[in-house]
């Protein structure tokens, strides 16, 4: 079997595999470096210099110019490392509402994709580290660990405080990844292991911990051209390793054979972009980049999907915890909280900065501000999923754009995104089988304007939070929209402390939600939850695998990783990927074995 290259599902499905059956033999080929006890990675706060690109365990993809994005060309990241995003990401504890997967199966005829076949291997994944009242929905004693931060979160606290006084309507709880509670604000938990601090990342739980099985090979740095074929048969695949070293310009591929099958997991860029670099694709784009077809597909590469996300950044007070100092400080501040984080796991360093928040569902009232062009989203989407977020928001113990050059002082940040944005995009390859070619990528940001609505709302409703919390001292108003001259929603830059509780809320005219949409286009961005490209759907759908992960009209060959969703999930999208990797293992091991194998998992 072979798992080209190791992402997150991609080492789920193998780690699974390889532990059940000692006698099948796996081999992961992945694009990048290992992170095996790699401070930069298992130390939880490193996160952010990882995906600002300073090392070599990302990818950045650089989208198209777009009208809707005032001209910008976005830029997404996507892990490269061994375990993908899992190695990489913020950490941040969310998972999708049980309608999510329940519309997987129901809309799309995914047999075995329910809320009630993914929610069981979901515990079997994870230790849930926090008490909580209804304990039955999470794990007790899986490989990855999940926590709540116990101590230095006094933006996550006084957030919580302001919204029980402040916002009535919506409740309090102990757990709102319940795979059903909205509408309530929580504590945000992590994939951080409470008692040792560390990151709770897929290699080292599902793959590092198997030395001892022989049956698990993994070549790292090694990039992935095509899926090889006998007729429409799977056998293998060609790569090249990813450090080149160019001898006469010429540099040498490598065949790695398999014997029962390929799965490929290398996320939403990189297994459409493997796919059709394998004959497997739109026969027009095939032709176009001078590739024989094997089979004509036109949904690869399509329906990317993302999550669209927003900072904005406020003036704290002096005595308020920061990770900037971790985030974006000098090397002796970095050193000083990397010695608390080696005296066990104390500290900053043991922190993603994330730490309360809210899946947000509007009002009759809240529906009004967002405008019409998001009524019939409403009406035909959420208004009877009423376990499905139209926002998730909540805080950031740090000032998220350093590009304003802010004065020396404590900041920290409200991020919201979109759970379901109405635009959609691309991505496909554009230089035949160069693996190493840009790609032809459109995120479809902000393309339809409904989605410019739900932003707008979530913009004033976070800042009336932000600004009635204890620590505010001002808006950066560099971060904020650019009101017109004299408006009275502008940016308070300087304050001596909060709005009180019972303040009115800022009033917006017809200009100011012009401005703020003008902001969005300017400043909106990834939430690193690239998805959909691969979908699993019916074939006349523009789907490209089955339920069983099989790719349409060739045999050995599947795909494992997120771009199989059919539709978006209103979550943080690492505990879907460990969902679609738990599956997968269960799948293929009855492939393969014939329901013996999967009696083991």
């Amino acid at each position: 079997v072979l798992t080209p290259p190791g992402g997150t599902a991609g080492c789920v499905a193998a780690g699974r595999l390889a532990k059940a059956h000692p006698s099948l033999r796996i081999l992961i080929l992945e694009a990048g470096p290992h992170t095996r006890e790699v401070e930069t990675h298992i130390q939880p706060a490193r996160y952010v210099s990882n995906l600002r690109g300073r090392g070599e365990t990302v990818t950045f993809h650089v989208g198209k110019p777009s009208k809707s994005l005032n001209g910008r060309a976005p830029i997404v990241a996507s892990g490269r490392a061994l375990g993908g995003g899992s190695s990489v990401n913020a950490m941040v504890y969310t998972r999708a509402a049980a309608s999510d997967y329940d519309d997987w199966e129901k809309n799309y005829s995914n047999k075995g994709w329910a809320s009630k076949d993914l929610i069981p291997l979901l515990k079997k994944a994870e230790t849930y580290q926090p008490r909580v009242k209804d304990p039955s929905v999470h794990g007790k004693s899986g490989p990855i660990k999940v926590s709540i931060a116990v101590s230095q979160v006094t933006i996550a606290e006084q957030f919580l405080a302001v919204s029980k006084v402040y916002d009535k309507e919506r409740g309090q709880t102990d757990d709102f990844n319940d795979f059903r509670n909205v509408n309530v604000y929580a504590r945000w938990p992590r994939y951080i292991d409470g008692e040792s601090g560390r990151r709770s990342d897929v290699p080292h739980h599902y793959i590092y911990t198997q030395d001892h099985n022989k049956n698990l090979t993994i070549l790292d740095r090694q990039r992935v051209i095509r899926v090889i074929f006998k007729g429409t048969k799977a056998v293998g695949v060609e790569y090249i390793a990813d450090k080149i070293v160019k001898a006469k310009g010429v540099q040498e591929s490598s065949v790695a054979r398999a014997s029962y099958l390929v799965v490929l997991s290398a996320g939403a860029f990189g297994s459409p972009a493997i796919l059709e670099r394998s004959g497997i694709g739109a026969s027009e784009l095939l032709k176009k980049n001078n590739i024989k077809q094997i089979v004509d597909l036109p949904g690869v590469g399509e329906h990317y999907m993302d999550h669209n996300l927003m900072f904005t950044p406020f003036c704290g007070a002096d005595d308020v915890e920061s990770m900037d100092d971790i985030f974006y400080g000098k090397q002796d501040n970095v050193a000083t909280h990397a010695a608390q984080w080696h005296d066990g796991g104390k500290g900053l360093m043991s922190h993603n900065g994330t730490d309360a928040g809210i899946k947000l569902r509007p009002n009759a009232e809240e529906l009004g501000d967002i405008g019409p062009a998001f009524e019939s989203r409403w009406k035909t989407y959420f208004a009877n999923a009423p376990d499905k977020p139209v926002v998730i928001a909540g805080t950031v113990a740090c000032l998220t754009y350093r590009d304003l050059n802010p004065p020396p002082g404590k900041y920290y940040s409200m991020q919201y995104f979109t759970c379901y944005p109405l635009s959609t995009g691309h991505v496909h390859i554009t230089a035949g089988l160069d693996p190493y070619a840009p790609l032809d990528f459109h995120p479809g940001y902000l393309d339809d304007p409904a989605d410019l609505g739900v932003l707008r709302w979530a913009y004033k409703w976070t800042r009336e939070l932000a600004r009635r919390m204890d620590t505010f001292r001002g808006e950066l108003a560099g971060g904020h929209p650019e009101f017109p001259a004299g408006s009275k929603a502008a940016a308070k830059t300087a304050t001596l402390g909060p709005e009180s509780i019972d303040s009115p809320k800022i009033v917006y005219a017809a200009e100011d939600d012009a401005a703020i949409d003008d902001y969005h286009r300017n400043k909106v961005g990834t939430t690193w939850h690239s998805i959909g490209t691969c979908a699993m759907k019916a074939r006349e759908q523009g789907g490209v695998v089955d339920p069983r992960l099989n790719v349409y009209g060739v045999q050995n060959l599947k795909v494992a990783d997120l771009s199989i969703a059919p539709d978006n999930v209103g979550a943080n999208t690492y505990n879907t990927a460990i969902a679609i990797g738990e599956k997968a293992a269960l799948i293929i091991a009855e492939d393969l074995y014939r329901h013996k194998l999967s009696s083991r998992l």
